[in-house]
């Protein structure tokens, strides 16, 4: 027995959200940002983000025992994060730094807009190797990680420092796991060869859990400005075919990845898995082969309730909680798909994810009454 479920590793963040009034919703946003315009707000929310905090709370909410492994500074903002964090049991292992600023997003989602993040990814850029809690992973049964486009000591010199990371973790004999974030191309990140860093690290991950459009970025690039050129002011998820999210999938299973979830926002959830009887040999796993080895499914997203929406923010990480919780009940592929799917459509619905979240219980209760087909490709494609 492992003392932890999960050792969440990675970016932490505090995001501030302001709230925009009814009347600006459901506009364009360039009308609604337009230079020298004056926008009255009803107030600034603020929240927990990034990887560590969002899936760490919402993988406890799910009860599983996690702790979380992020670095903070001890500015304002990072007294913020802790305060955030110490209600809930979430700052055991949360790592501070003295002269450096704790990273922060200014989240802009009026409704009905996807959102714009202005990130500063602050003492983050500091987190490297030697924060990593070795000693708790070793007492874990699965390590998840994210977003390396926010790490800078992780992507430099070609991702060295999370080459090292993935493979030290996989010697220890617990499952890895990794999420990403969307490189910003005109940051140093974005000037990265991330389809090299990808081919490198890959192999030593059990699990990969990106966004479409982030799947694109790094393994993709031609296809994504392609895209990006064609979708001009619409979302790019809305244009993406499905033979290129097929392609997608088989890159990242090539690669070495066991598991992989492709988050689509609206359009849904894609799955792909390889020969994942290697999962099993580490302890604390027990998935079924025949359900598991070599699928390839999708599932629609759950319909939502606009008027119910406040916070699109942390959506992909929730769904990421609930599908690796799903994976360390031992549950199915179709099943876990429909958690993830579930679990980021009532994160729209929330503002803290740890109070207001669904929890494991109500969330297959919504499940069982709420049928979402699932879609085995495959068979689709024959």
């Amino acid at each position: 027995m492992k003392k932890y479920d999960a050792v969440i590793a990675g970016y932490i963040c505090v995001d501030l959200i302001p709230e925009f009034k009814k009347n600006e919703s459901n506009v364009s946003i360039f009308n609604l940002l337009k230079p020298g315009k004056l926008i009255e707000i009803n107030g600034l929310n603020y929240t927990l983000g990034g990887v560590v905090a969002n899936t760490g709370a919402a993988m406890k909410k799910f009860s599983k025992n996690v702790i979380l492994n992020g670095l903070i500074g001890n500015d304002f903002i990072g007294k913020v994060a802790m305060e955030l964090l110490e209600p809930y049991g979430l700052s055991e292992g949360i790592k501070t730094i003295d002269n450096k600023g704790t990273a922060f997003g200014l989240v802009i989602a009026p409704s009905g807009i996807d959102r714009i993040f202005l990130e500063s990814p602050g003492c983050s850029g500091w987190f490297d190797i030697d924060h990593i809690d070795f000693e708790a992973i070793g007492q874990s049964r699965l390590f998840h990680f994210g977003y390396p486009p926010l790490l800078r000591k992780f992507y430099l010199n070609k991702g060295a420092q999370l080459v090292d990371l993935f493979s030290a973790v996989q010697k220890i004999g617990v499952v890895t796991s990794m999420d990403f974030s969307l490189p910003d191309e005109g940051s140093e990140s974005g000037k990265v060869d991330w389809p090299a860093i990808m081919k490198r690290v890959l192999p030593f991950t059990d699990i990969f859990v990106p966004s479409l459009e982030e799947a694109l970025q790094i393994l993709l690039p031609n296809e994504y400005e392609k895209l990006i050129s064609i979708a001009g002011n619409s979302d790019i998820i809305d244009i993406v075919p499905i033979e290129t999210i097929r392609e997608i999938g088989r890159l990242i299973i090539d690669s070495g990845v066991k598991i992989s979830l492709i988050k689509a926002g609206h359009r849904g959830a894609y799955l792909w898995t390889g020969d994942v009887s290697s999962i099993n040999k580490k302890v604390g796993f027990d998935l079924h082969i025949d359900s598991w080895n070599y699928r390839e499914l999708w599932c629609d997203a759950y319909p939502t309730d606009n008027s119910k929406i406040v916070n699109a923010s942390g959506a992909g990480d929730t769904a990421s909680a609930a599908f690796i919780s799903a994976i360390l009940d031992g549950e199915n592929p179709i099943t876990s798909l429909k958690y993830a799917a579930m679990a980021g459509r009532n994160n729209l619905y929330c503002y803290d994810i740890y109070r207001e979240l669904s929890d494991w219980s109500k969330m297959t209760e919504e499940i069982n009454t709420q049928p979402n087909e699932v879609i085995d490709l495959k068979i689709l494609s024959d």
